[in-house]
């Protein structure tokens, strides 16, 4: 049995799922006229309570063209060190917008209003133009820290009185909101764009959704199109992203528990230096010098887990649809035996 924590990524639509994307009705979007995405879109912006959305590949894509419509070439966007519009999409906010970055150090990923306020930039021909500021709920290099949403309420104060659009990749927002108790619609009154992953932890084959006003979507379309986003029968995706959103999001309150299980067993290994908290399905952990990242994700590997080094002392897990009890019970067994 090969358990696969790498990422969330990882998960193979269920029977049901399948037989829903069989069952789809499609046609070509790029005219409109999938009434499957058309469906999907929809569905998301109601749920947000925002007036529009805009199905893509990837949440890279949404990201990407969400600081492409809210920036100019020579523009700063303010964002964590750790962000994941910085880290990990290929230093798109560069090549496709042309807009450089200031980077924050936050707290596991999460920055504050104090800090926002303080890195705008002066209103001076030599400073870039500040435009936009990003946040990451949650925070995967953070270990799927979730913010708190008194501390967002006071960010979007600050963007608002800098006239700064706010945009949040919501990635892993599903797993923030479980978590938190929280809704949707309290960051569609929040934010001013909002990418939400449906290929991480709702189990999609893939799929990301941009959430905004119509004016920002229909703006969105355009910049998709250029970035080759445009897709035709897609619908056949969509309709997992419908299922997904009908049917997996309460049931992230298993993977939230199964990984503080596998955690509390991390943390007792005496080759664990620290495990950051646990609040959603992220484990995160640093080693101690008598092991490294690599060597202990390759020795995980012989025993059937698959994990990532996401850094030379650091590794990490994600859990997921397909992890199952008897994989998480077989998990807890093999840390215990390291």
């Amino acid at each position: 049995m090969i358990i696969d924590f790498r990422s969330d990524t990882v998960t193979k639509p269920t029977p049901p799922m399948l037989e829903a994307m069989i069952k789809a009705k499609v046609g070509d979007d790029v005219f409109g006229e999938d009434p499957s995405i058309n469906e999907l879109e929809t569905l998301a912006a109601n749920m947000f309570g925002m007036e529009s959305a805009l199905f893509c590949p990837s949440g890279t894509m949404t990201n990407q063209i969400a600081i492409k419509c809210h920036t100019q070439p020579g523009d700063e966007v303010i964002c964590d060190e750790s962000a994941h519009v910085y880290q990990y999409e290929g230093g798109g906010i560069a090549f496709n917008s042309g807009a450089s970055v200031k980077l924050l150090h936050g707290d596991r990923g999460r920055i504050t209003a104090e800090q926002v306020k303080e890195a705008i930039n002066p209103d001076d021909p030599h400073r870039a133009h500040t435009s936009l500021v990003c946040l990451e709920n949650t925070s995967n290099r953070g270990g799927g820290s979730c913010y708190d949403f008194s501390e967002i309420k006071k960010i979007k104060s600050v963007c608002a009185e800098n006239k700064l659009p706010l945009h949040l990749d919501g990635a892993r927002l599903w797993n923030a909101m479980v978590a938190k108790n929280e809704i949707p619609k309290q960051y569609g009154e929040t934010f001013d764009s909002i990418s939400i992953c449906l290929s991480k932890s709702l189990g999609c084959p893939v799929g990301s959704l941009l959430l905004g006003k119509k004016d920002l979507i229909k703006k969105a379309r355009r910049v998709r199109k250029v970035f080759g986003g445009g897709m035709r029968q897609a619908g056949f995706l969509a309709a997992a992203g419908i299922y997904a959103l009908q049917n997996n999001i309460e049931r992230l309150n298993e993977d939230h528990a199964h990984a503080k299980q596998i955690a509390e067993t991390i943390a007792l290994k005496d080759f664990v230096k620290f495990i950051l908290p646990v609040e959603t399905n992220i484990i995160i952990f640093e080693l101690k010098n008598s092991i490294s990242a690599p060597a202990l994700v390759a020795k995980l590997k012989e025993h059937g887990i698959l994990g990532y080094a996401i850094a030379p002392d650091r590794v990490r897990l994600v859990v997921h649809l397909d992890i199952t009890l008897e994989m998480t019970t077989k998990t807890i067994e093999i840390f215990s035996s390291l």
